[in-house]
């Protein structure tokens, strides 16, 4: 057995994951493809890579518990598929700002859902996260208006959160049957697998530069940073980790400030930092020892 890790690296390890969790957003701008073909060309690279870490661990670990937990994981693929559809699209009709923000909604529509689909006891506090989620995103959206590119990336955004909150309800049982990398590679797996029709219809580009990012963004953004999360969580817990994601959407502006040029309205920011402190609050509340 390995040594335990000391706190500050696994610290360290999960505040990389999340910096390079908010890259993503960034390759939704670079790369002039449709959704459903960044999304197949992402989990492509991060299957190959992912197969290759397991194949090297002790025992592999390919082979799910039951048909039941096949069947969870195909279903898993499909709302994973969507879920990152749904991302790149807010991205590339908004903002990397916008699509992040919104996006970040997810752990108000997790409060929601575990009651309904975990069987667990709701929870009244949870009307005030959403209050001051839909407060939130008020403030982002200038107004309803599906003509704005804004209103159109909430909107989009909003539906990456939805199905984000969806995948993590799902993915509680199988996580304390299988490894996180297990179940990360038949996700990935399955909603490439989706994704063939979308492609075939839209067709491959042939840029080489093009398949250097998707597969840096398959690679690194998605299957070493996922390593590292996991790999973190080992440390700090999973309370601290998932609090520390929260910087995701801080990360992903940053990042897009830099390389994009991007500047934030300041209504976007105002109503982002409402949305994430609805969201971290539901975050740490839903990890307290019960």
């Amino acid at each position: 057995m390995g040594a335990v890790p000391t706190r500050s690296r696994s610290l360290a390890e999960i505040h990389l994951a999340v910096f390079l969790f908010g890259f993503p957003g960034l390759f939704g701008k670079w790369l002039a493809w449709p959704p459903p073909v960044i999304v197949f060309g992402r989990v492509l690279f991060a299957c190959l890579a992912l197969a290759s870490v397991m194949a090297l661990r002790r025992g592999g670990g390919f082979r799910p518990a039951s048909r039941r937990d096949l069947g969870l994981l195909v279903l898993c693929g499909l709302v994973l598929a969507v879920h990152w559809t749904m991302f790149f699209k807010s991205v590339q009709v908004s903002s990397v700002a916008v699509g992040l923000l919104a996006y970040s909604s997810f752990p108000v529509f997790t409060a929601f859902l575990e009651p309904l689909l975990a069987r667990e006891r709701f929870e009244p506090i949870s009307f005030v996260y959403a209050l001051c989620c839909v407060l939130g995103i008020g403030l982002i959206v200038p107004g309803f208006d599906l003509s704005n590119a804004v209103v159109r990336g909430v909107l989009w955004g909003l539906g990456a959160g939805l199905t984000f909150a969806v995948l993590s309800v799902l993915n509680r049982s199988l996580a304390s049957r299988h490894s996180s990398l297990t179940v990360a590679f038949y996700q990935d797996l399955f909603a490439g697998l989706f994704l063939v029709p979308a492609v075939l219809s839209a067709g491959l580009p042939r840029s080489g530069r093009d398949w250097v990012l998707i597969a840096v963004l398959g690679v690194f953004c998605t299957a070493a940073a996922h390593t590292l999360f996991i790999k973190g969580m080992r440390g700090v817990g999973a309370r601290t980790a998932s609090i520390l994601s929260s910087l995701e959407p801080v990360y992903g502006i940053v990042l897009a400030l830099v390389f994009l040029k991007e500047i934030p309205a300041l209504r976007t920011l105002a109503g982002g930092a409402i949305v994430l402190a609805a969201a971290l609050a539901a975050t740490a509340r839903a990890r307290r020892p019960a």
